[in-house]
């Protein structure tokens, strides 16, 4: 079945732009989603694991097999399963008011089974009665896997989602400057009834499941701790379009009157932490900026994901109908049109508000809302209390995100394809050999003519989505001509391989911008019907007079760091604004009323401005957020303070690994304490590893074994490149001798770990340039390797697709004599420094304890992540407040087993020579092809010299090479045993 897509000329408003379900439960043909002549049944992939349909395809062929949406219902409730995991964790019990519900209470992945007797052949909805467990520190959505007999019967149902309810904390505080303080988010979930919908966002109506008449199991598999009073099938509710909705309620009286007005800020609850609001200075927008920070709107960049819902009360006087309007910016992305899910009183009233567009305009924009002949949408509101909901979705978009998935295997497969002819490395690809395209890569050029149609057809149905060109459609207009421009001279196609890799890295940039739907409102009018729209937008006086008023208040100088108010402590950050703002609140919340310390807090947007400060006589007490290498480099020119002569350093030492704190080491003493940390871990696909027979590997030699396996499959294993200390440190090479005045680069063991790193790239054919680990890995085409902790967060956050199919495990490891496994690895650090020339050392040592206490850490971490999302996940480098946080407990236990093999590199005078020299070694190595330990001679001689060098600099040996004292490096060569408490 084709279906079509047709343009709505609503100011840049298009329905929905896929098959959104319809009463009898089939689907509706809305827009049609390719052209019925482009060959995207011809687009191929190198090798396909996901084998399950997407939701939209399985849906179209329940249609054409006849089956109908449901009519009856089924009940069944949560406290009878007929089987769970783990009986002690998920049993009967009572919660927040209700007994007998089911208490799931598990750490770990669980699952729930119930037993249900289906009286029709038909599509049910999934309704559940549930509350979030609010004990255990989660923020995120519930979500669930759900099997049918065991099958998942499309591949949307991995990653299902119930939502909690937020609400910002009231009143909006302020600070001492009077800057409203952004408020932290409150779970105020209660027992509510919701269908199960795709955590991706990707279809505006709830997931339907076809069940066959008879008994079938039902299974839940989540990790999200939930209380669950029922679950029931239930049959969709119909949707009628506008015209039909409009007859329903023509006997609605005529009303006029003034318009209701609501501030978009004060909303009632939201369903992610994430959606925050936001300070604007538009001379229009209500409450006006006035030199101090007023939180006046909402979302913008903090409402573009998949389904996150704010939700607006409000009360109309009379019954009648009543068109709606926004004042509303939507200019995140040039050209670019975001859609919302509109709802009234919990319930999309005509399908037209399923997935209405907001197109993009520079400025702020009046916005009524509009049918195709510009005629304002009109409802029924009885007189009383009503709501307004609007949600994020991705309908509109998701057929397009795809098939660009597609067409990024497609020229995967290509690539892979011409680089086994012509070798990997197409800079080394023989010019003087006549290719034929049709003897050495039959069909070739043909896939190549696909490509160019598919990438052509995807540029026109982007228009027709967004209303408007943009660089999207641009890009695939662009890509479908370079192609076309090497099929005129296919006999040159092999020496253009890396356009087409170009390609693939440019569409996957597609796929994130297509997904961002931004949104940020400032009011919200509820319109009688023959009253006129308010004035929405600012005149032109009042915005020459507020451009001149926003021009006044930018000489405030409360924030310079020029100007610092020496009562207080001063402590500079050099992190993002909502970090710092976090942190200010915080501190005036908590810290000043127990120590009497007031603190000033300001955002250090470049950490070379310490210096210049410095030489202007201008510095701060404490220094935030700097990277693990300025404490050392500051303490060989005598700026800050050795720590750990101050009153209870012995006992903030022992709260943080030892391997954390030879960075801040430095002739004897230590000069700045960790604050937060990243970590390396392997990250794995669970499905793929599977469906290859692969092993988790515990060695690298058990890399060496499963890397035939991936690469015959046309995958790869991923490491970062520019990542070395977990080779050396392994093979037990100390990257200093004691002293500090020579590298331990030139011994056998670091011959035979550089060796292993280059080995990897040269025998072993890792990919020596990856741009996207993150999206490798959820394409399927890197589904393992190492990386950090940022990749943990962008998974978390931005992957639901994959929830449940992904993990982490200890780093590859290598084996000793004795049979145990080193896992030594660093990851890098923030840390924290107090000045010599403060005058408050007494104090900045008081705040930098209570900052790094568990207690403290557990609360910012906790309060970021309420505000932020889990985009904000704090690293921090306290391992009990770590423990607090809400990581999920498996992946917990993995980054704490790991961080017991922490060891980050010592800074030591000329030690940046060993970074800069060490990669130059790799470079001659792996590009240039030159003897590995050659390269590693030539940069440890390098490296000697400078350290000499800076070793004479600092007084540490006299202009004859004679040592005047000793550099002290302390040496590291245990796991961390203090970790072993919070390991189970």
């Amino acid at each position: 079945m084709k279906t079509k897509w047709n343009k709505l000329p609503l100011g840049g408003c298009l329905l929905a732009a896929v098959l959104l379900l319809s009463s009898c439960g089939s689907a509706e043909p809305v827009f049609e989603n390719k052209s019925g002549t482009v060959r995207y049944d011809e687009l191929t992939t190198a090798f396909e694991f996901d084998t399950d349909p997407y939701f939209s395809e399985v849906l179209e062929e329940w249609q054409e097999q006849g089956i109908k949406n449901a009519v009856s219902r089924v009940h069944a409730p949560g406290s009878r399963p007929s089987a769970v995991s783990d009986p002690q964790k998920i049993h009967a019990g009572e919660y927040a008011g209700k007994s007998d519900v089911l208490v799931w209470k598990t750490d770990n992945a669980g699952w729930v089974e119930y037993q249900v007797e289906v009286p029709e052949s038909a599509l049910y909805e999934i309704h559940v009665s549930y509350l979030p467990l609010k004990e255990d520190g989660h923020k995120g959505p519930v979500q669930l896997e759900v099997l049918i007999d065991g099958k998942r019967l499309f591949r949307e149902a991995s990653s299902v989602a119930l939502y909690r309810k937020w609400q910002d904390a009231r009143p909006i505080l302020k600070n001492s400057y009077g800057d409203e303080i952004r408020p932290r988010s409150i779970d105020v979930s209660d027992w509510s009834v919701r269908p199960l919908v795709d955590a991706g966002g990707a279809y505006a109506q709830p997931l339907q499941w076809h069940l066959t008449e008879g008994i079938h199991t039902i299974r839940l598999t989540g990790f999200t701790p939930v209380a669950i009073e029922s679950i029931e099938l239930a049959p969709s509710t119909p949707i009628p379009e506008y015209k039909e909705f409009a007859a329903t309620q023509a006997d609605a009286p005529a009303i006029s009157g003034e318009e209701l007005t609501l501030q978009a800020e004060e909303f009632e609850y939201k369903n992610d932490t994430a959606i925050k609001m936001y300070s604007d200075k538009n001379a229009g927008t209500v409450p006006r900026y006035k030199g101090r920070i007023i939180y006046n709107t909402i979302g913008g960049l903090r409402w573009l994901e998949q389904n996150q819902e704010i939700t607006w009360t409000f009360e109309v006087k009379e019954t009648g109908l009543y068109k709606i309007g926004f004042r509303a910016l939507q200019n995140t992305i040039a050209q670019k049109t975001s859609f919302r899910t509109i709802k009234i009183d919990g319930k999309v009233p005509f399908r037209e508000f399923l997935a209405y567009g907001f197109p993009y305009s520079a400025s702020w924009q009046g916005i009524v809302l509009k049918d195709e002949e510009n005629n304002p949408y009109l409802i029924r509101l009885e007189k009383g209390t009503h709501t307004l909901s609007m949600a994020v979705t991705l309908a509109p978009v998701k057929p397009l995100l795809i098939d660009i998935e597609k067409t990024i295997a497609h020229l995967d497969g290509i690539d892979w394809d011409l680089r086994m002819i012509t070798g990997t490395d197409s800079t080394k690809v023989d010019r003087n050999r006549t290719w034929s395209m049709e003897q050495d890569f039959p069909g070739m050029t043909e896939r190549i003519e696909v490509a160019a149609e598919v990438m052509e057809d995807l540029a026109d149905r982007v228009i027709q989505v967004n209303g408007r060109k943009d660089s999207i459609s641009q890009g695939f207009q662009t890509s479908a001509k370079d192609l076309r421009a090497l099929l005129r001279k296919p006999e040159e196609i092999p020496y253009k391989i890396d356009e087409i890799s170009s390609m693939r890295e440019k569409f996957a940039t597609f796929i994130d911008t297509l997904s961002k739907q931004s949104l940020q409102l400032d009011e919200i009018y509820i319109i009688p019907e023959k009253t006129d729209p308010p004035s929405m937008e600012a005149g032109w006086v009042q915005r020459i007079w507020g451009s001149a008023e926003n021009f006044a208040y930018s000489f405030d100088t409360r924030d310079s760091l020029r100007h610092m108010d020496n009562t207080k402590l001063n402590v500079w950050v050099q992190r993002g604004r909502d970090y710092v703002d976090q942190l200010q609140q915080l501190a005036d919340e908590s810290f000043t009323p127990e120590t009497g310390i007031e603190v000033k807090v300001n955002l250090l947007p470049n950490p070379e401005l310490l210096l210049m400060s410095n030489a202007a006589g201008v510095q701060p007490d404490v220094a935030l957020g700097l990277t693990q290498d300025l404490p050392v480099d500051y303490a060989m020119r005598g700026s800050v303070i050795d720590l750990s002569q101050l009153d209870g350093f012995d006992e903030l030492y022992e709260k943080f690994s030892p391997g954390s704190w030879l960075p801040l080491h430095y002739n004897g003493g230590y000069y700045g304490v960790p604050e937060t940390q990243s970590f390396q871990v392997l990250y794995y696909r669970k499905d793929i590893m599977e469906r290859l027979g692969l092993e988790i590997p515990e060695t690298w030699d058990d890399v060496y074994d499963l890397l035939p396996t991936l690469q015959q499959n046309f995958m790869n294993f991923y490491v970062n490149p520019k990542e070395y200390s977990y080779y050396f440190y392994q093979n037990g090479v100390e990257f200093y001798e004691p002293g500090g005045l020579k590298t331990g680069l030139d011994r056998p063991e670091a011959y035979k770990a550089f060796k292993q790193w280059t080995d990897l790239f040269n025998t072993y054919a890792l990919e020596r340039e990856v741009p996207s680990f993150y999206q490798h890995f959820r394409s399927g085409t890197m589904p393992i390797g190492i990386s950090d902790y940022n990749m943990y967060v962008q998974l978390s956050a931005a992957a639901p697709e994959l929830n449940g199919r992904w993990g982490i495990a200890l780093i590859p490891g290598t084996r000793q004599p004795d049979g145990t496994i080193s896992r030594w690895a660093g990851g890098g650090q923030r840390t924290g420094v107090i000045f010599k020339k403060s005058e408050k050392v007494e104090e900045a040592w008081t705040f930098l304890k209570w900052w790094l206490s568990a207690e403290t850490q557990l609360q910012y971490g906790s309060d970021l992540e309420a505000v932020n999302g889990v985009a904000f996940r704090w690293n921090t480098s306290n391992v009990e407040a770590f423990v607090g946080l809400p990581w999920k407990r498996e992946d917990a236990e993995v980054i704490l087993k790991q961080w017991k093999w922490y060891k980050d590199i010592p800074n030591v005078p000329g030690g940046y020579f060993m970074d800069r020299e060490i990669n130059n070694a790799w470079i001659r190595s792996v590009v240039s092809a030159d003897n590995y330990m050659s390269s590693l001679e030539q940069a440890a001689r390098d490296i000697n010299r400078e350290l000499l060098r800076k070793q004479q600099e600092f007084g540490f040996i006299d202009e004859n090479g004679k040592r005047v004292k000793q550099l002290d490096i302390p040496i590291v060569d245990r796991p961390w045993e203090g970790i072993d408490r919070y390991v189970e």
